[in-house]
């Protein structure tokens, strides 16, 4: 009996293992009117210049988050509300409003002439890449924690 109950909880376990995985990376592409009004009024209002290539919905098990694509490459991924959580601009640089006043401060100051070429943010740090290959994170504070090459 209990050989025969631990074979039914390891099926149960592998099927909800299963279904986790399969509705875990589900991209859906859709139109830029779609996102968040937040989301498309940061592409109106700092990539107005630049073409959508793709816009898409990335639905999670738990999350839902967008991205949008640009035809040279850059991209800028939302959260669910429509905040940006990532800028990637390899081929230009982040917008200066939407770099906080205090990363971009230290960035001036401390490594003059250089790009911010991407930004990420979470609930707890920021990282850029900066155009000198520099790769620095601050903490919710706006402190620096970290410095890699």
């Amino acid at each position: 009996m209990k050989r025969i109950i631990q074979t039914v909880v390891v099926a149960l376990v592998c099927l909800v293992a299963f279904q986790v995985n399969a509705s875990a990376d589900n991209d859906k592409p859709i139109s830029v009117t779609q996102l968040p009004a937040t989301a498309q009024q940061i592409i109106k209002k700092h990539f107005s210049a630049k073409k959508v290539a793709l816009a898409k919905l990335e639905s999670g098990l738990f999350e839902k988050s967008y991205e949008v694509v640009f035809n040279n490459g850059e991209k800028v991924e939302f959260d669910r509300k429509g905040n940006w959580t990532e800028i990637d601009c390899k081929m230009s640089s982040v917008p200066a409003r939407l770099v906080p006043a205090k990363i971009a401060q230290y960035v001036k100051s401390t490594y003059p002439g250089t790009k911010i070429l991407k930004i990420e943010k979470d609930d707890n740090q920021y990282e850029v890449v900066l155009s000198n290959r520099l790769e620095v994170t601050f903490n919710k504070n706006f402190q620096v924690v970290d410095i890699d090459d």
